[in-house]
């Protein structure tokens, strides 16, 4: 699934966190909080839940729930069940030992405590419960506990034994040193996700897809001995868990019956719900097909239900469930599991269809060479959706754009891309309740009053473009693999930068004016100053002062400005100026900017288009990866002034069935005004996965 995400306040650095290995989704991170947002809402409502260490939980509405007529709210309402059952499997996914932390630690603050230590690992278990897991959501690293060891250690003992989530003949005694060497030995589990491509990547990940014992060249191996299936596409191992028997590398499977059972059971039973309320026979079929893969395991199954789903366009409700996005697995293979369920939003439909029915055009006028061009661009379907409820890999940290599915031959079918309107409008809304990054950063009054104009509609626009053509765009070669195979490690970011450039390229083209989508070019401007200062300052505030850069989209970014600047240098594109000990970057010329994102755009889909995992990984090391120490103590520095929040997720609305006898009469939605409230309320309600 090829995904965009924000940062804390508005949509300021532009992608979708929907982007799997070659093909995901953005995250809930991409841009930085640049613009100030116009009010949209009548009426009061507070988006902000909670702010702690680097993050800001926010609450969405789901406007138009209420317009829907009954069938369509109980279906949805089902849909949201089966998306909170599978909550679970996110923890589980991401390392070995999450679900045990995390209900011994909601036991000890369910228990209630007072002083400093009590506070601290409250504060901790929020982390826990915004990154599913020890590990922090974008950085991968373990997070440090401000608590004392002896405190935890006192606190467990204070809990009767009965209510602490002890394994199968396990003591007291043996939880206490088991969690307290992971949590507070700095050498256990250091990364959840390790690129660094001087290390066994699998050996050295935490990430719970691969057994203990089990090494990098083993997996290869064990991937290099099966028969293909269906073009050796990358979905192959999606749902499963890889271990050793008897010195054999065996795959679990993930489905009824199988690996995390007793949580799939309880999403089948949901599905199985929502089935007889579906719109139409093509969305029963797409719930069918998903109810088969879950019982099976089986991958056919799952493209059956892919290409079952890209073809339900009519339905006004929709659902994403299953094991999907494949950033957590340093091989690029094993797919976390998320669900996201929403409805149509009608209106705001219009703008993202008027670039969908364009994709051929776009296809035809990109900078690509013709051998590596789509000759017949069909199938891709683009709307603005209204969000219900999120899980799992796309929860708290949230997509605000989707593009699926991410293998490479059902895409020849079709594909959909959406844009999340109200995540988007709540993060808009949002960063009016806090201080904006834009007059820090920005050099010129004239950027800062033209990003406040277009700054929304350039980063709406960006979106549809990354996800709608920039996923949808380019061919591989015959012959040539995966790019999980090709590109390996280096796919996700090469392929979340190129998607990155056709929005880029085509954000400052005179066709985005004659469609009616713009006013003028000045929105393109906006954009390329947006994403600039993003790649070369504005997200270092996410990292700590001596680390790398290792997510994807923030390597992609961070590719792309780098490479710019140095390929502007010569006729300065693009200058670094210093002011009062301030650094800034101006753009002095965009249309040679946008020329040189054409280039960039053109190499990265030969890159792609042939395999050449030399020339991927050269691009990655030599621009994405290190960081300048002077500019990034500089960064940190100037934000702590404005006290912002270097991430933002959401706390999600929450369903209410009124029932007549076992009849759904009625859904409503209410909007709790707690994080912590809400999470304890998750695990309370649907927590279905034993600690084993």
């Amino acid at each position: 699934m090829n995904k965009t995400f924000l940062s804390a306040g508005i949509i300021a650095a532009v992608m979708l966190a929907s982007c799997g290995t070659p093909e995901k989704k953005e995250s809930a991170e991409v841009k930085e909080e640049m613009h100030e947002a116009e009010d949209h809402d009548s009426g009061e409502f507070n988006y902000t839940a909670d702010q702690f260490a680097d993050l800001k939980l926010i609450r969405y509405q789901v406007p138009g729930f209420d317009e829907l007529d009954l069938g369509k709210k109980e279906l949805l309402y089902y849909l949201y069940e089966a998306a909170l059952s599978g909550r679970d499997l996110m923890y589980a996914q991401n390392y070995q030992h999450n679900l045990q932390i995390r209900k011994t630690l909601e036991e000890v603050v369910e228990k209630g405590g007072e002083g400093d230590d009590f506070l601290k690992l409250e504060e901790y278990l929020k982390r826990v419960w915004f990154s599913s897991g020890i590990h922090h959501h974008y950085s991968n690293q373990k997070f440090e506990p401000e608590f004392s060891r002896e405190y935890f250690e006192g606190a467990i003992n204070a809990i009767a034994d009965e209510n602490l989530p002890l394994k199968e003949g396990q003591s007291k005694a043996d939880l206490i040193a088991t969690l307290g060497e992971v949590i507070f030995n700095p050498e256990v589990a250091p990364l959840k996700v390790n690129l660094d491509q001087d290390a066994d990547i699998v050996a050295t990940s935490a990430v719970n897809f691969y057994g203990e014992d089990v090494t990098q060249a083993e997996v290869e191996a064990y991937y290099a001995s099966l028969d293909k299936v269906e073009g050796n596409q990358p979905e192959y191992g999606l749902n499963t868990r890889l271990v050793k028997e008897d010195g054999k590398i065996v795959a679990q499977t993930m489905k009824v019956g199988g690996l995390y059972t007793e949580a799939i059971e309880k999403i089948v039973f949901w599905l199985e719900k929502a089935l007889p309320l579906a719109e139409n026979a093509e969305q029963k079929l797409t719930f069918e097909r998903l109810i088969a893969y879950y019982k099976t395991g089986n991958v056919l199954d799952w493209d059956q239900y892919n290409l079952a789903w890209i073809k339900d366009s009519e339905s006004r409700t929709d659902v994403v469930n299953g094991f999907i996005e494949v950033y957590n697995d340093p091989l690029g293979k094993k797919g976390s599991f998320e669900s996201v369920v929403s409805f149509k939003d009608m209106e705001a439909t219009k703008r993202i269809e008027a670039v969908s029915k364009e994709a051929q055009w776009f296809e035809d006028n990109s900078p690509l060479m013709e051998e590596h061009k789509k000759k017949n661009v069909t199938g891709i379907i683009g709307k603005v959706i209204t969000v219900v409820v999120e899980a799992g890999d796309a929860s708290p940290s949230t997509p605000i754009g989707i593009n699926l599915p991410n293998n490479g031959w059902v895409r020849e079918v079709g594909s959909k891309s959406v844009s999340l309107g109200n995540i988007v409008h709540a993060y808009e809304m949002s960063s009016k309740e806090g201080k904006s990054s834009l007059s820090e950063f920005a050099y010129f009054q004239e950027e800062i009053d033209r990003s406040k104009k277009y700054g929304g509609i350039a980063d709406l626009l960006h979106t549809d473009l990354h996800e709608v053509i920039g996923h949808a765009s380019g061919r591989i070669n015959e012959g040539v693999g995966t790019t999980s195979e090709t590109l390996k490690s280096y796919a996700s970011a090469l392929e979340e930068g190129r998607a990155d450039l056709v929005a880029l390229y085509f954000l400052h083209d005179q066709k985005l004016v004659d469609m009616g989508l713009i006013e003028s070019l000045e929105v393109g401007k906006t954009a390329y100053d947006d994403y600039i200062k993003n790649g070369m300052m504005l997200q270092l505030k996410r990292l700590k002062v001596g680390d790398e850069v290792q997510e994807a989209h923030m390597r992609n970014r961070q590719m792309i400005a780098k490479w710019a600047v140095e390929a502007g240098a010569k006729d300065t594109v693009i200058e670094r100026v210093v002011k009062e000990g301030k650094t800034y970057f101006v753009i002095n010329d965009y249309e040679k900017l946008k020329e040189i994102f054409g280039m960039q755009l053109r190499e990265l889909q030969r890159i792609k288009s042939e395999g050449d995992y030399e020339a991927g990984k050269a691009l990655v090391e030599n621009y994405a990866v290190k960081v300048d120490p002077e500019l990034h103590a500089e960064v940190l520095k100037r934000y702590e002034s404005l006290g912002i929040a270097a991430y933002g997720g959401f706390t999600n609305p929450k369903l209410v069935a009124t029932m007549d006898g076992d009849k759904v009469s009625g859904v409503s939605v209410e909007y709790p005004e707690n994080f912590k409230e809400q999470m304890m309320y998750y695990s309370k309600n649907y927590s279905f996965l034993p600690v084993k």
